[in-house]
């Protein structure tokens, strides 16, 4: 919790001998009370630009069908965006989707230093110390990070239902791939709206530096716009998960060259 009692973390416990862990970096558009609304109105802050509508509650969702451990974020991606590396020039947003942002525009280096050490990096260390939770009981842990995208880009429509983001660990994309092609009328691809390949984000970080499978899902955020539409998500993917999990290969420490280049390894 900061100094201000504002705790940017939200964690769910859960079983971790099932070696799953959930995360979700844009799960709120909170923001602690002295940032009031970064100079927005309440109306953007209902948007995509402030954080991934139904996100939480899919997360929520599978945490409690699953008996799996979540961390989620409790603030605004507006404020600070925890699924960007310390040096994206994207981590604390002036313009948005054409909306400039008057509590980020301008701001100092000191003000990104406060921001990076109340919240964004509590955040990562919670995810980590999670991580080192399964490894203490002798897991190997998989992560799914759980997004939301909007249904359209600029005029254009984006027409699939969800779709898998990943570099170039494939253990858990393909076999989930391979899951929604099973189900009829699934509008599905991988690696779109965005690339997967992004260096220093979230799953970057905690995945692909730590040789550990995962995969980022991106769904659309009109389907998971309600309680009975996030239901029938979690009812859909959780059996997925269960198959997917269950695979050795998902909980052995590998580690993948990202497209973005090597990962320079630590080997003290």
């Amino acid at each position: 919790m900061t100094s201000n009692g504002y705790d940017p973390v939200e964690c769910i416990e859960g079983d971790y001998s099932k070696g799953l862990l959930l995360i979700c970096d844009h799960a709120s558009n909170g923001l602690p009370q002295r940032y009031g609304n970064l100079g927005l109105p309440d109306s953007e802050f209902s948007r995509h630009i402030a954080y991934d509508i139904g996100a939480r509650a899919v997360t929520l969702g599978l945490a409690e069908k699953l008996d799996a451990p979540a961390v989620l974020s409790t603030f605004s991606r507006l404020l600070i965006d925890p699924n960007r590396g310390e040096d994206d020039p994207t981590l604390v947003m002036r313009l948005s989707d054409g909306t400039v942002i008057p509590g980020n525009h301008p701001i100092s280096t000191q003000e990104i230093e406060h921001r990076l050490a109340s919240f964004y990096r509590p955040y990562h260390e919670t995810v980590d110390g999670m991580i080192d939770r399964f490894f203490d009981a002798g897991i190997t842990p998989a992560i799914l990070s759980v997004h939301s995208f909007t249904g359209s880009w600029r005029g254009v429509a984006r027409p699939w239902h969800a779709t898998l983001l990943w570099d170039n660990d494939p253990r858990f994309t393909r076999p989930l791939l391979d899951e929604f092609a099973k189900v009829d009328g699934l509008i599905y691809t991988d690696n779109e709206p965005y690339d997967g390949a992004l260096r220093n984000d979230s799953i970057f970080r905690h995945g692909a530096m730590r040789g550990l499978a995962h995969t980022l899902i991106e769904i659309r955020q009109d389907l998971v716009g309600d309680k009975n539409s996030v239901r029938q998500w979690v009812e859909l993917l959780a059996p997925m998960l269960e198959k997917i999990n269950a695979l050795a290969e998902m909980h052995e420490v590998r580690h993948f060259d990202s497209r973005t280049g090597p990962l320079h390894l630590s080997h003290d």
